[in-house]
């Protein structure tokens, strides 16, 4: 039976720790504070949007919502990310997406302060992580590694296969596991024999954004499985895109849907914030 790598227990972990480090900061006269962008009134990102304020409340972060109406133009938007940036009292912030169409959100990213990028998701955020360059982390790429990590399970040396190329969990996972001197194989829509490649994979993470795609077939005998997606059954059940029942066997260790790979999500944007007050704190100096 293939160990289940609680995500829940180890961003609890992870909590605690971001908890204690705040207090260490304020101890020295600095404060933590995330703050969010939030355009329109999407009930998904509304309820993700509080979920993270709770987040904030539970580790002593103070949080601010900036919201704006979904007609908000771009020079309105453009002009509270330069704030945001200049306010030495927020320590990170970040845009809550998908934006209205009208809205470049790309655009709206590249302007913000890499140094406060809880996010990691802008271009000089990604250049950093490409080249080496101490920066803040995208939360899920990071947070696949954190528990990886804290699970005892060697990264140095093993053949990570990644199913999905996005800028926002494919690219940066491929990234980090590279940092840990895997060897890794980016796989995407276009990969011929996928299942094949999949299953010579030690490490296998799953990022494609299709329901339940990735069967036995595609894991090797005694594979480490971290599943990132999720998907709403029609009986409001949650999966992967992992066919966790037929996987689970083969695997030696395996994220579960849900409780794998969200909760690590959120964790990371609290530790990303209490990082990014360091850095302000040390002004602009990075530690690890």
């Amino acid at each position: 039976m293939a160990q289940i790598l609680d995500g829940k227990a180890t961003a609890a972990e992870i909590r605690a720790e971001v908890t204690e480090g705040v207090k260490e900061l304020e101890a020295e006269g600095h404060k933590v504070q995330l703050d969010v962008v939030l355009v329109g009134e999407d009930p998904a990102s509304m309820t993700y949007v509080q979920n993270k304020q709770n987040d904030c409340a539970e580790v002593g972060i103070k949080s601010q919502a900036h919201r704006y109406a979904e007609d908000v133009t771009q020079e309105e938007l453009i002009e509270l990310v330069e704030r945001l940036n200049d306010n030495t009292s927020v320590s990170g912030f970040f845009i809550q997406l998908p934006l209205p169409d009208h809205l470049d959100s790309q655009a709206l990213l590249s302007r913000i302060d890499p140094d406060k990028d809880v996010d990691g998701l802008s271009p000089m955020s990604a250049g950093r992580l490409a080249v080496g360059l101490p920066t803040l982390l995208p939360c899920t790429p990071h947070g696949i590694i954190q528990l990886l990590e804290r699970s005892g399970i060697e990264l140095e040396g093993i053949e990570a296969v990644v199913l999905g190329r996005s800028n926002l969990v494919g690219k940066p996972v491929a990234q980090l596991l590279l940092r840990e001197n895997a060897t890794v194989t980016v796989c995407h829509s276009r990969t011929q024999l996928l299942a094949e490649v999949a299953a010579r994979a030690d490490i296998l993470v799953a990022a494609l954004g299709r329901q339940e795609m990735v069967g036995a077939d595609y894991v090797k005998e005694g594979a480490v499985v971290i599943d990132v997606g999720i998907h709403k059954t029609e009986d409001e059940g949650l999966v992967g895109d992992v066919c966790f029942e037929e996987v689970e066997p083969k695997a030696s260790a395996i994220t579960p849907v849900p409780g794998g790979i969200g909760p690590m999500t959120r964790a990371m944007l609290l530790y990303n914030a209490l990082r990014a007050a360091r850095v302000q704190a040390k002004k602009g100096v990075w530690a690890g």
